[in-house]
């Protein structure tokens, strides 16, 4: 079906259903029934009092649209794109144009408030999920380095004071899939302890076939269980215990070479089929304090991970190159911070106020990789007729790092707020960095050294309060995104400076009609400088990237969110965003110049449409749900060698729900639209010179559930 034909039946289907954004997709209530609350600036406010760009999804909405994992819930953020592999390890968060490698992501994400330093324990199964925030625009005043893009909050379910509930889910549909989903909590003592369980379990045959072997290539499965006590023995005191871990076993890459993805998806030929595993184990430790005039909150995280990963390097039937890849790492974060309460702010005359917040976080992170490519005889030289394994990297990295923040807002007669706010961040890094061949074809390289990094960013933002619901807001921040070393690289790339960015935005947010409409409007301009980009090692294979600064670039568009209730039935949401993200002049990775070359992997718009309609059965419901998502088109690397254009897919939602039994059908890419969401240079064994994935085909099922 033509991409317009498919825009315009997708269009078509809004008039009459959609996904609901306003309200818990398991009422019928209205939508000021529930007071939606962010925490992008540390403290629980209202998103719409706050200058800053948000988009807050609420559990509720991520379980009605089938939604498990992070990446399929960035449709409903405007200019937030993912690049992600078939294995779950490798998910790169970009915002605005803004992102990096796992090791140093450039949007970093909190997971009940602990900073997750690695991408590679970002994407995980959704269960147990209270909401999802999506934090655009610099934030590193509040939360420091890596914060450059934004920040996202992943927040769970808080167990129950007051009594027991429980539900589950069995979701299965093509492609073999199944999953088993069980969440229970409730008091242990009324009012004052409480326990939570969730436990997922999922498992799909590959997309991909390998002709070689007529076997599935990029299947998945893994198991995810989370717990929790919630304490709390008095009414200014809580505690809150969450830990959580995950074991996934994925299969190999779907990668394949770009031209052959786009006549062929879905299909390889390797003579070596390999696999990723992936286990996470985090605990999350937060104490809190309501006094009459502060409010005190500790975070304790500690987050430990390791993978394992096998893959044919060289893509081919032919038995030329296979990667062994180990990696592991182990962070602790402690973070305290005080907190002026709203009934506590200073006066400051007759018609001013003072609030303030500040804090300071600690953390450590011990990172080792032991990765060896196994060549064949001939590849890494005609004149080298033996087999040759080559190590690259046997990495060691250690990091410890602090952070000293504070935010004081002014209030002037309840119309102004005037917010000023810094953060000093100290770090030192040290790497013991070794390659070699075996045997000794060629000497290796050492690297035994450490590096300080340190960085202030500041923040000013103004809001204006136009009328009640709604405010006009201006913010320029400074953020950054720490040096450090690579693991392996080319020659004199071991180690990469920090990356700096300001940000200047203004926008307008707005809310009437009883909280039945409501929108918002930012237009931002951001200019970085010491780029930092992604580059694959030569020979290295997929995810084996290397970090280099190569100049500076600049990040211009406008973003648009609105929801609305006309009618109590129905339900509408629209995300719109742009971005004009280039290199500037002068800017010349690997001796290429890209003066005014697009930044790769940043669509230049994203939209996402979307609305439900609901009918009232009895004490029930029953309903139907579109949301058509299109992104824009982009390039795969910095010289625009090879692009993807833009695409839409279409996910399709109905069924009954009642307050204990849920019966639903689905589709996603109802469309079956044909895209490669991530490419990347590979010259070598690729003809097209890129090596490529193929985004997910359609995919359907049924989920059946029931709850007490």
């Amino acid at each position: 079906m033509p991409h317009s034909a498919r825009v315009a039946l997708g269009a078509a289907m809004l008039a009459i259903a959609a996904p609901v954004f306003a309200q818990a997709p398991t009422q019928t209530v209205p939508a000021t029934s529930t007071t939606v609350l962010v925490t992008a600036q540390k403290e629980p406010a209202d998103p719409s009092t706050l200058p800053v760009s948000v988009t807050a999804i609420p559990g509720d909405l991520l379980k009605a649209a089938g939604v498990t994992f992070i990446s399929d819930a960035a449709s409903l953020s405007p200019n937030t794109h993912f690049t992600e592999f078939s294995a779950r390890k490798l998910s790169n968060a970009r915002i605005r144009g803004i992102g990096a490698s796992p090791a140093n992501p450039g949007v970093t994400t909190y997971v009940d408030g602990v900073p997750q330093l690695n991408a590679n324990t970002t994407s995980f199964d959704l269960i147990g999920v209270e909401q999802v925030e999506f934090v655009r625009g610099p934030q590193s005043a509040l939360f420091g380095r890596n914060a450059l893009g934004g920040v996202i909050n992943i927040a769970s379910t808080r167990p129950s004071l007051s009594k027991w509930n429980g539900q589950v889910a069995v979701p299965f549909g093509s492609d073999s899939q199944l999953d088993v989903r069980a969440s229970v909590n409730g008091p242990i003592k009324e009012n004052r302890l409480a326990l939570g369980a969730d436990i997922a379990y999922g498992r799909r045959d590959g997309f991909t076939t390998n002709q070689v072997t007529d076997e599935d290539l990029d299947y998945r499965s893994g198991l995810f269980g989370k717990g929790q006590l919630l304490w709390t023995p008095n009414d200014a005191w809580e505690a809150r215990v969450i830990v959580s871990g995950e074991r996934a076993r994925d299969g190999d890459y779907a990668l394949n070479d770009l031209a052959a993805v786009r006549a062929m998806p879905f299909q390889v030929m390797r003579d070596f089929e390999g696999h990723t595993d992936r286990d996470i184990f985090s605990t999350a430790i937060v104490a809190s304090h309501k006094g009459s005039r502060v409010t005190f909150t500790s975070t304790t995280g500690i987050v430990k991970w390791k993978t394992f990963d096998e893959t044919d390097l060289d893509y081919t039937p032919l038995a030329l190159a296979i990667r062994e890849n180990t990696e592991q790492a182990t962070q602790v974060t402690e973070e305290v911070r005080f907190a002026s309460t709203p009934a506590a702010s200073m006066k400051l005359g007759d018609h001013a106020t003072f609030r303030w917040q500040a804090g300071a976080l600690v953390f450590t992170q011990g990172y080792d990789q032991m990765a060896v490519n196994h060549l064949a005889a001939g590849v890494l030289s005609p004149f080298l007729p033996f087999p040759i394994d080559q190590t690259s990297p046997q990495a060691a990295l250690d990091d410890v790092g602090v952070g000293v923040y504070g935010q004081g807002t002014f209030g002037f007669s309840d119309r102004v707020d005037v917010s000023l706010g810094a953060r000093y961040d100290h770090e030192r890094r040290k790497a013991n960095l070794v390659t070699s061949f075996a045997p000794p074809v060629a000497p290796g390289t050492l690297v035994d050294e450490s590096r300080n990094y340190d960085d202030v960013s500041p923040q000013v933002a103004v809001a204006w309060k136009v009328r009640s619901g709604s405010i006009l807001y201006g913010t320029v921040a400074r953020a950054f995104k720490t040096g450090g070393f690579n693991p392996v690289a080319i020659p004199g790339s071991e180690v990469y400076d920090e990356e700096h960015a300001w940000n200047v935005e203004g926008g307008f947010k707005t809310s009437t009609a009883n909280g039945r409409v409501s929108a918002s409007a930012a237009v931002f301009s951001i200019d970085w400088s010491d780029l930092q980009l992604n580059f694959p090692i030569p020979g290295g294979g997929p995810g084996q990237f290397y970090i280099d600064n190569i100049g500076s670039a600049t990040s211009r568009g406008v973003e648009f969110e609105a929801t609305a209730r006309p009618w109590e039935w129905l339900d509408v949401f629209a995300a719109v965003g742009t971005s004009h993200a280039r290199f500037d002049s002068g800017t010349s990775p690997g001796g290429v110049d890209v003066s005014g070359n697009k930044i790769p992997n940043t669509p230049s718009f994203t939209t996402s449409f979307g609305g439900q309609y609901t009918y009232a059965m009895g004490p029930g419901h029953a309903f139907v749900r579109v949301n058509v998502a299109t992104t824009g088109a982009f390039e795969y690397d910095e010289a625009n060698t090879e692009r993807q254009a833009a695409y839409t897919l279409t996910d399709i939602r109905g069924g009954i729900r009642t307050p204990h039994i849920v019966v639903e059908a689905w589709v996603r890419n109802a469309f079956d639209t044909r895209y490669v969401p991530l490419a990347f240079p590979y010259p070598g064994f690729t003809a097209s010179g890129f090596l490529g994935e193929p985004g997910r085909p359609r995919t359907w099922g049924v989920n059946l559930g029931f709850g007490f």
